[in-house]
């Protein structure tokens, strides 16, 4: 079955793309600027946490925001292609210093229904992804500027993963590594391997030249730091997705590798954060932020 992208893509239009690498959590954010504009969006944002300190800061976002601020820009979007689990969104501070909307894909609230339980939130934490400004449905567009963004629903390693299409770029979250890192687990509550294998489909179905963007990069074999491929690329080249390899043979690889993997290191801060679109859990009678630990619950 081939896979449908329910949208046409416009390789002419070149978004001009500059990431931010986290080293603490390897994971890239983007700053995407419209070629025709001053418009621009933040992509995958970072918020510094020392875990063990308890302690939480924003260098990371900071630099974000210089860099908009120098370069006179104008933030429109703030996206999350998916509530992260191994490091903690900086998305409403950027939106307090710089304005601009807050978007993820519809299926939030099944992370909030899931997830919300786990930490035994209450009835007072609100499940229907209201934290956020837009709610992604599949073949969805915004703009920003100039430039019109697509919306591709790429479910798997968290039900509510998107991958983000603007002109000859798009942003694919955990959906896919580099070539040589293959792909994201599947084994997170809400999240299935044979899924995982059938969005990555509808992302190799785009252009061969369109540019990929990467949301963490781990430097397989010591190599460099590396965020940008092409679907050509993980066609001809990924080791676990190209060359044609089955959905069956995906299944099992991701599967027997899924239960070899031990949890990220801030799994536990990050979801209570990012599944209330970064913003930390209310404070209680004494004025004071906690995180839960749920002992055996994940």
């Amino acid at each position: 079955m081939t896979a449908q992208i329910p949208f046409a893509t416009d390789l002419s239009l070149a978004p001009e793309v500059t990431a931010f690498f986290d080293a603490p959590t390897n994971t890239i954010s983007y700053v995407v600027k419209d070629p025709h504009s001053a418009a621009c969006a933040v992509i995958d944002s970072v918020m510094d946490i020392d875990y063990a300190a308890g302690r939480i800061t924003y260098e990371g976002a900071d630099r974000i925001i210089a860099f908009i601020a120098e370069n006179r820009l104008n933030l429109d979007w703030l996206i999350e292609t998916h509530v992260h689990a191994d490091h903690l969104s900086a998305a409403p501070y950027i939106q307090s210093k710089l304005g601009g909307k807050l978007g993820i894909g519809e299926n939030i609230t099944l992370v909030q229904e899931t997830f919300g339980k786990i930490f035994n939130e209450g009835t007072e934490f609100q499940r229907d992804g209201s934290q956020f400004d837009r709610l992604f449905k599949d073949g969805d567009t915004y703009r920003i500027g100039t430039m019109e963004a697509h919306v591709l629903h790429t479910p798997g390693h968290t039900p509510a993963c998107m991958t983000h299409v603007i002109g000859n770029a798009a942003f694919v979250g955990d959906t896919l590594f580099m070539p040589d890192g293959g792909s994201a687990r599947a084994d997170f509550p809400g999240g299935d391997a044979r899924t995982l294998y059938r969005s990555i489909q509808r992302v190799l179905a785009l252009p061969r030249e369109m540019r990929l963007f990467m949301c963490h990069d781990y430097g397989p074999n010591g190599r460099d730091i590396q965020w940008e491929t092409s679907v050509g690329d993980e066609i001809d080249h990924n080791i676990h997705v190209g060359h044609g390899t089955s959905e069956d043979d995906f299944v099992r690889m991701r599967e027997a590798r899924d239960a070899t993997l031990p949890m990220p290191r801030l799994i536990i801060p990050s979801l209570q954060v990012n599944m209330r679109a970064g913003k930390l859990p209310p404070k209680d009678e004494s004025g004071k932020t906690f995180l839960k630990v749920p002992v055996n619950g994940l």
